[in-house]
């Protein structure tokens, strides 16, 4: 055992552990959640990036040793190797705008570095507070390592939702020519293919990604040194200057300061334009999972004009029933994003003065419908996306008897008339078709031209057979 001090009092520390008094004050008042800082790798890592390259900018001013600054870095290192994953068992959910969690990396490293100076663990001589929070405070720190953190993030979900992206594409071209109803308000609408359905998610999933790439862009700039409130109190002259060059070189990523800190530190609305914009991609990947469960539904009694992968047996009762189990999922992820994102905009929206302190609680959100949506979207387009088949002959008898079609009477002949024929039609039970045929409106083989529901797919293809009907 050890003995740590701090501001309320001492504490018998287990000598194996390289956190100290003030994590095991933290673990003992927020044991909540059963999810540890820890768990968010991307997080840690972005602490030990930022107390290496501070380290290293103070080393340059003078301020730390070659052997304090070694150490320290030695320690940032091993932690980035994952040497020291078991040492941050502080809850996610923690008070004090992220106090717990910037002593806790400052404990580790500062025992580590001591440890490798001496042999044993200490604060001397490398101290976690004077010498590897040098020139920072937890108020700058938190918010700087958390963007730090999702940039990295939002990169691992962009490739999941590049690779839903060829999958749409593939869909899109695989079913150029495959026709099929189209519907508004649920109900029978003009012919449509099913590669231009996949072509309205393909584009908006494109738009998507950019803006995700806007975003990344966004959260390059952190509010260090602004240290306690933003006013740079206790960086030394020089520091910031020394220290977003050290950090480009530990970690590769041109980050750079805000141009202003108090806003940096006040404002939290960056976490609300991350949190909005994973809502609008759990918002797509729902609509999309919505649509496949209506056009997949049947198989004998709903639309059944899609099949999907059949992934597991869909019943406990009733044999042979297969469930959309994936678009299922997908839509849980949607639902759960949703409510991230509304205790974001909560937390955003609660800072006082000169600090927003919610931001365990926004971090905890934001990590949690990165991750879903990561894993989700690749598991929906490799479990499902990718095995969608088109009953196509289902979907070209829809299309065929719509009574949409009487849109090519109201072009040709007014609406009041061709409101007249699909009355009739809808009466009879009869296609459009069948009913201008009957009347003498049409002969057989110009309706069969002019309601053949794949030209009405492609508007020139459409107006070349208007123009020749009134020729």
């Amino acid at each position: 055992m050890r003995k740590e001090y701090d501001a309320l009092g001492e504490m018998n520390i287990d000598d194996a552990l390289y956190y100290g008094i003030q994590t095991h004050r933290a673990m003992n008042n927020f044991t909540v959640s059963g999810r540890a800082i820890g768990d968010y790798t991307s997080f840690i890592n972005s602490l030990a990036y930022i107390k290496k390259a501070a380290a290293l900018a103070n080393n340059s001013l003078g301020l730390l040793t070659d052997a304090q600054c070694g150490a320290i870095c030695k320690a940032a290192d091993e932690v980035l190797q994952g040497k020291m994953a078991e040492q941050f068992p502080i809850d996610i959910f923690h008070g004090g705008g992220g106090t717990a969690a910037n002593m806790n990396i400052d404990e580790v490293l500062a025992n580590r570095a001591s440890e490798i100076l001496t042999g044993r663990k200490a604060y001397e001589p490398v101290h976690p507070n004077t010498h590897v929070n040098k020139g920072q405070s937890t108020n700058d720190v938190i918010p700087s390592a958390m963007k730090m953190a999702v940039h990295t993030e939002l990169a691992g979900l962009t490739t999941s939702l590049e690779h839903a992206l060829a999958v749409l594409r593939e869909k899109e071209i695989a079913f150029k020519d495959t026709v099929t109803i189209g519907r508004t308000c649920v109900q029978d609408a003009l012919p449509i293919t099913f590669g231009q359905f996949f072509s309205g998610s393909r584009a908006a999933l494109e738009r998507l990604i950019a803006k995700t790439a806007l975003i990344r862009e966004e959260l390059l700039e952190l509010p260090m040194p602004g240290t306690a409130i933003g006013t740079c109190f206790a960086a030394a002259p020089g520091y910031a200057e020394a220290l977003y060059p050290q950090l480009a070189k530990v970690t590769g990523v041109p980050f750079r300061m805000e141009g202003n800190l108090y806003d940096g530190l006040q404002n939290a609305d960056i976490w609300m334009v991350v949190s909005g914009h994973l809502k609008a991609i759990g918002s797509l990947f729902t609509k999309i999972s919505a649509d496949l469960r209506l056009l997949s539904s049947g198989p004998r009694a709903g639309f059944n004009n899609l099949n999907l992968p059949a992934v597991q047996p869909g019943s406990s009762i009733m044999p042979g029933k297969v469930n959309p189990v994936m678009p299922e999922m997908m839509m849980q992820i949607g639902f759960k994003v949703f409510g991230n994102d509304c205790a974001v905009s909560l937390a955003a929206d609660r800072g006082e003065l000169e600090l927003n302190v919610w931001e365990s609680l926004i971090l905890q959100c934001v990590m949690e419908s990165i991750h879903l949506l990561r894993n989700g979207v690749r598991l929906f387009s490799d479990r499902c996306l990718t095995g969608i088949t088109v009953n196509e002959e289902q979907c070209q008898r829809h299309a065929a008897s719509s009574l949409a079609l009487s849109t090519v009477l109201a072009v040709l002949e007014g609406y009041p008339f061709a409101s007249e024929v699909a009355k009739e039609a809808a009466g009879r039970g009869l296609s459009i078709k069948d009913v201008v045929v009957e009347k003498g409106i049409m002969d057989q083989a110009t309706a069969e031209r002019m309601f053949d529901p794949m030209a009405m797919t492609d508007i020139v293809a459409f107006q070349a057979l208007i123009d020749g009907y009134k020729k």
